[in-house]
């Protein structure tokens, strides 16, 4: 029980701040890759790839690799009130189609998926 609890703790930890509810936000409507959400969020590939492997050691976020590239999506299957939240938090595809419009939507070296 009391991992169960430990497990509870790190998945609100992960919640509690503002960039990774954001992160989540934009995951819950694509996937993306580390350097779309830096193009987005405007920090540094290692504060995103810090928020991404807070929100994966939560269960939070799964990944994919291709070649040296990652992309991230929301994995709901392990925390059921997930879906929940992200349901609550503001909608972003308007950033998504900035993403697109910029030309930046998946910038490595992929063929654009619009």
């Amino acid at each position: 029980m009391t991992s169960t609890f430990e497990k509870l703790a790190e998945v609100y930890k992960a919640l509690a701040d503002k960039s990774r509810l954001h992160m989540l936000a934009l995951l819950a409507l694509e996937e993306l890759c580390v350097c779309e959400l830096v193009a987005i969020f405007d920090m540094s590939q290692p504060a995103i790839s810090q928020h991404l492997r807070k929100l994966k050691q939560a269960g939070l976020v799964k990944e994919r690799k291709t070649a040296q590239w990652v992309y991230y999506s929301l994995d709901n299957s392990k925390f059921s009130l997930l879906q929940n939240i992200v349901d609550t938090l503001p909608d972003v595809e308007n950033e998504i189609e900035l993403l697109k419009s910029k030309g930046l939507r998946v910038q490595c070296g992929l063929t654009p998926q619009f």
